[in-house]
């Protein structure tokens, strides 16, 4: 796993062990308040990550664009907002909203984004194997 992936990758392991944290920390204080966080830590940022990590692993030439990176950079910087944003006004604190919404739709667009990337290159391999197959 090289580059992009590997750097997709290792923000999901980043995620994953974030998430667990707060996970285990709400756990043992019996507070879940921060429950909203946590789901998205671990979808947004673990599960997510992680399937572009092995997108991008799967497509090498894919991830040696330019594109590539600038979904990596938009998605790490966006979450990472959209999560400490997320925490602090969940902990009681309202006027960070706007950062928690700027990065939600950021977030949005690197996902649309990574549409524009995946699925004509998803969509040219699958009519590739139907034309071998033929």
């Amino acid at each position: 796993m090289q580059k992009v992936a590997r750097n997709f990758f290792t923000l999901a392991v980043v995620y994953a062990l974030v998430g667990m944290a707060l996970g285990l920390q709400m756990a043992i204080s019996k507070d879940h308040a921060q429950m909203p966080t946590h789901a998205h830590i671990m979808v947004a940022g673990w599960l997510m990550s992680a399937v572009f990590a092995f997108f991008y692993h799967l497509f090498p030439t894919v991830a040696e664009k330019r594109l590539a990176t600038v979904h990596f950079w938009l998605t790490a910087i966006s979450g990472t907002g959209l999560l400490i944003g997320l925490y602090i006004m969940l902990a009681g604190n309202p006027a960070i909203e706007p950062l928690v919404a700027t990065s939600s739709m950021a977030f949005y667009a690197g996902l649309l984004l990574f549409a524009y990337i995946a699925l004509p290159v998803v969509w040219k391999a699958e009519r590739h194997l139907e034309t071998q197959k033929a």
